[in-house]
């Protein structure tokens, strides 16, 4: 194929990927390329939250806090860039609740580097809980593995570290999957019984995508989401 021809093509589809998104942007209840852009929705607050450094240009859209996405071009470089979400604010003690269950379905890329995981917050953010349901790329968890385990409906390897400001537990789902339930709070009793917390309060369950890289511009979008508790 002749150069010339080959550039205009090559133009011409990452116009017409940004234009594709942008009418999906457009489309929905809410949009917006704010980094720090919030909205809230039926007890939830979806955020864009673009705050890694070297981060390039991402866009958020929701049409309800369970169908939501994100068109992000961060750079092929390392570090997470963004980690946008939708997160439910439960504010209770784990030893006062029955049941926390999350189910939730995403659209994905096959490229680039991420997980989608859950990013869930006890004791006024001083332990975070991530529960990684797929990843791709170069990524990986914080600290060290300390077993494989059963729990909530499904099996992990299990991750504990720091990143300096909290203590940090990873579950990283042994096979992928972009649809499920989760029995959260069967995952968080796990951790109390090893006595790594103790009857702590459960803040936000956050889901969302944690990007590393989308070069070029990719689609991470949420079909469904919700968090029961009680």
């Amino acid at each position: 194929m002749h150069k010339v021809v080959r550039s205009l093509l090559v133009s011409l589809t990452a116009a017409a990927v940004v234009a594709g998104t942008a009418g999906v942007a457009e489309a929905a209840t809410w949009s917006s390329s704010d980094k720090w852009a919030t909205w809230s929705n039926g007890g939830y607050t979806v955020r864009n939250d673009v705050w890694g450094g070297g981060a390039g240009p991402q866009t958020i859209w929701a049409n309800s806090s369970s169908n939501w996405g994100v068109w992000a071009n961060h750079p092929n470089t390392g570090g997470v860039k963004s980690y946008p979400h939708s997160a439910k604010n439960v504010g209770r003690t784990i030893g006062s609740l029955r049941q926390v269950s999350s189910s939730f379905n995403v659209s994905r890329p096959g490229s680039g580097a991420y997980e989608t995981a859950y990013d869930i917050w006890a004791n006024n953010n001083a332990y975070e809980i991530m529960l990684w349901m797929n990843k791709q790329g170069a990524v990986g968890p914080i600290g060290t593995k300390q077993t494989t385990v059963s729990a909530g409906g499904h099996t992990w390897d299990v991750y504990r570290g720091s990143n300096g400001s909290n203590e940090v537990f990873s579950f990283l789902r042994t096979s992928d999957t972009n649809a499920g339930t989760v029995d959260v709070l069967a995952v968080l009793n796990w951790i109390r019984t090893r006595g790594w917390f103790g009857d702590v309060t459960l803040g936000e369950v956050q889901f969302g995508f944690e990007i590393t890289s989308s070069s070029g511009g990719l689609n991470f979008t949420s079909n469904s989401y919700s968090v029961s508790a009680s």
